[in-house]
């Protein structure tokens, strides 16, 4: 359990995650925005067009903060780090 719950707390997503979590953010600020404005001017009220988008803002906040295992499916496989090319650098410079 704690494993699971400092995966969520170093907050780990891969490039590909990045992109989703663009995506959906994008998609969603923009539908709220539509979705607020028709609201409020179908009631006549800038309170509840400010209400509307405040909401969809907290809810995709929800969705896309936490780093969720879904925005880590394609993790970067680094290369191990190579002592040798420092030392030859090192050597030639001296």
């Amino acid at each position: 359990m704690s494993n699971a719950l400092t995966d969520l707390v170093e907050a780990r997503i891969d490039f590909v995650g990045q992109n989703l979590v663009e995506q959906i953010a994008r998609v969603v600020l923009i539908a709220g925005a539509v979705i607020s404005f028709i609201a409020g001017f179908a009631l006549q009220s800038l309170s509840v067009t400010f209400g509307v988008y405040g909401a969809i803002v907290a809810v995709l906040a929800l969705v896309i903060l936490p780093a969720w295992p879904m925005f880590n499916k394609n993790p970067v496989k680094w290369l191990p780090s190579s002592e040798t090319s420092e030392k030859k650098t090192a050597v030639a410079g001296s």
